[in-house]
């Protein structure tokens, strides 16, 4: 392992990565998991990938487990990077690329988080965890404790997707459900933590979901030969996953497998709950409390995201932009990239699309440029999303 310790993005404290520790004890910010780059540069080679498992642990020098023969894995994969040439013609783009994390276990991006965080809980001894979620993500991490032997209590809003409360369900963990917001079971969970010592799983209060989520940013490196797009769109909540991204890319950059250009990110949010995009409209540095927050794209419903100041950072520093699209363009387009694509995707995903298109239409998107966007996960876990009117014939009858 070549992680060095855990660091404090805002007052630059350090931590013993060797100790379960949470947040910064000084600011109360998420702490961020530093390598020795030089020595992996050093080191590791991209050659040195060729014959490796084409999943997350392929890139086990940039993530923090001691001792990668014992992670807690479910089969996770290298996602796809699939070109959408027929989109991409009707928009002008002839570089539209979807990567779909609905490939992974689960059927979402989340795999990834939970594969790394838990393994690594695992590690540190952790017995059991509690968090918040909007679904997915406590489905990935019940999973995947079940699998370790962690206990998981999760608190979820009672409008979260049926689906995701099965599959806490069926892995055992401690399921709740809370008639409010992921706001709302933050609260609980984080009464529950000091209660009874549980680890708190919550988004960014460890520091080891963000390395799992990173992996995203690597893959699409890899995938494009080493050269990074010129633009990458993600739905984002509570925007690990750009952190993530951006992150990766540094890191990269670090040891000398990209060149010095990053690619343009873009949070994507919707218009019931885009305080990150009234955020980057202000040029302010954080985000405020999103009122009344609501959205058909149920796993970006996070009216206050903790790691606000890092997503919007990594706009910033990437000349990127935030953006938000209304539930009915976000539903026309999953139908559209269902029936154009064949690509049944989640609705967080589908805002992608929308955005795309808004912005080729305002020109900050150009023509040939190369554009990726993240689908987090599976339509089939939003199976309600989904309204048709279909035929009903009788025995005999003819078409």
């Amino acid at each position: 392992m070549y992680v060095t310790h855990l660091e404090c993005p805002k007052c630059n404290i350090q931590y013993d990565h060797n100790q379960l520790v949470q947040l910064c004890t000084a600011c109360g910010a998420p702490l961020l998991v530093r390598y020795n780059l030089a020595e992996i540069k050093r080191k590791l080679k991209k050659e040195d990938l060729v014959g490796r498992r084409e999943n997350l642990w392929r890139y086990r020098e940039l993530l923090p487990l001691s001792n990668p023969e014992e992670v807690i894995s479910l089969g996770e994969v290298m996602t796809p990077l699939l070109h959408l040439k027929k989109l991409g013609k009707k928009l002008g783009l002839s570089d539209l690329y979807l990567k779909d994390e609905g490939m992974n276990p689960g059927g979402t991006f989340k795999s990834r988080g939970a594969a790394v965080g838990v393994s690594r809980a695992k590690e540190l001894g952790v017995k059991k965890l509690g968090m918040p979620t909007n679904g997915n993500a406590g489905a990935a991490w019940a999973i995947y404790a079940a699998k370790a032997g962690i206990e998981a209590n999760i608190i979820m809003p009672i409008d979260a997707p049926m689906i995701t409360r099965n599959e806490c369900a069926i892995a055992g963990a401690q399921l709740y459900l809370v008639n409010g917001l992921i706001s709302d079971a933050g609260k609980i969970v984080a009464g529950a933590v000091d209660k009874y010592g549980w680890m708190d799983a919550s988004t960014l209060k460890e520091p080891y979901r963000i390395e799992g989520k990173k992996t995203m940013g690597l893959e699409i490196a890899e995938q494009f030969n080493w050269e990074v797009p010129d633009v990458i769109l993600y739905p984002t909540g509570g925007g690990v996953g750009l952190i993530g991204i951006y992150k990766a890319l540094l890191e990269l950059r670090e040891i000398g497998w990209i060149g010095d250009k990053m690619p343009r990110l873009v949070a994507v949010q919707a218009t019931g709950c885009a305080p990150i995009v009234k955020a980057w409209q202000e040029n302010a540095k954080a985000s405020d409390f999103w009122s009344d927050a609501t959205t058909v794209a149920f796993g970006i419903t996070v009216p206050k995201a903790l790691g606000d100041f890092l997503v919007l950072d990594a706009l910033y520093q990437t000349s990127g932009c935030a953006i938000a699209i209304s539930d009915e363009k976000i539903l026309s387009n999953q139908a559209e990239l269902a029936s154009q694509e064949g690509l049944f995707i989640c609705p967080e995903g589908a805002a992608n699309l929308a955005a795309v298109k808004e912005l080729v239409k305002s020109g900050w998107i150009q023509e040939n440029e190369k554009i990726v966007m993240l689908n987090t996960g599976s339509g089939l876990k939003y199976p309600d999303t989904v309204k048709v009117s279909v035929p009903t014939l009788q025995p005999g009858d003819s078409l």
